[in-house]
């Protein structure tokens, strides 16, 4: 039997008609059961009831039309991509809300060999960046062998040398513009103190 409110009043209405047709009284109310009374007695709900004011409390809201005029009504959502991903909700929670170390292993990895050259960048010595990258390796292999649920882990294996020399270029590129842009500053500041005399 179902704990559905508006199928227990139709059903009430339609027994109050059959009882009338029959010539059969009202049954008093304190004929009522047990489960009955406990259930009408204040400060005692059950999910069923909880489950009827919410919606009711819904459906007025949107009489009211409180739910009228909200951001992004009427527009699709964004993020969503050209492919099917089932967990794109828990990737925009995790970029909106900026959380960091949350959320499955296959995602967090997805994340950071998206962001893989930013952080072997940080590091300031070659071993540094090797053991990086061999440590990065270590946890993409232990997430594929793990058998909980969850999305599949398709984040690749890095090459420690490739990403050795990677970043040994990167670090090359980034102090011969440093060196422009001080040799820059430095010239003119020197016209500057030559304007002044």
């Amino acid at each position: 039997m179902t704990d559905d409110p508006r199928l227990q009043a139709a059903r009430y209405r339609v027994d109050k008609l059959q009882r009338e047709l029959d010539g059969e009284p009202e049954p008093e109310p304190d004929a009522a059961p047990e489960a009955d009374r406990a259930r009408s007695s204040p400060g005692s709900s059950t999910a069923t009831d909880r489950a009827a004011y919410v919606e009711t409390a819904i459906q007025q809201a949107i009489r009211r039309g409180e739910f009228d005029d909200l951001p992004g009504a009427g527009k699709p959502l964004e993020g969503l991509g050209e492919q099917h991903d089932p967990n794109w909700w828990i990737r925009r929670k995790i970029q909106t809300e900026k959380l960091t170390g949350l959320g499955p292993p296959s995602l967090m990895l997805r994340t950071e060999h998206a962001e893989f050259a930013e952080r072997a960048d940080a590091l300031h010595r070659e071993q540094d960046v090797r053991e990086y990258v061999e440590d990065f390796n270590r946890r993409v292999i232990e997430a594929r062998r793990q058998l909980q649920g969850g999305p599949p882990v398709v984040t690749p294996l890095r090459d420690v040398d490739e990403e050795v020399a990677a970043w040994h270029e990167r670090r090359v590129r980034r102090h011969a513009a440093a060196s422009v842009a001080d040799a820059d500053a430095a010239a003119r500041s020197r016209r500057r103190w030559w304007r002044r005399g």
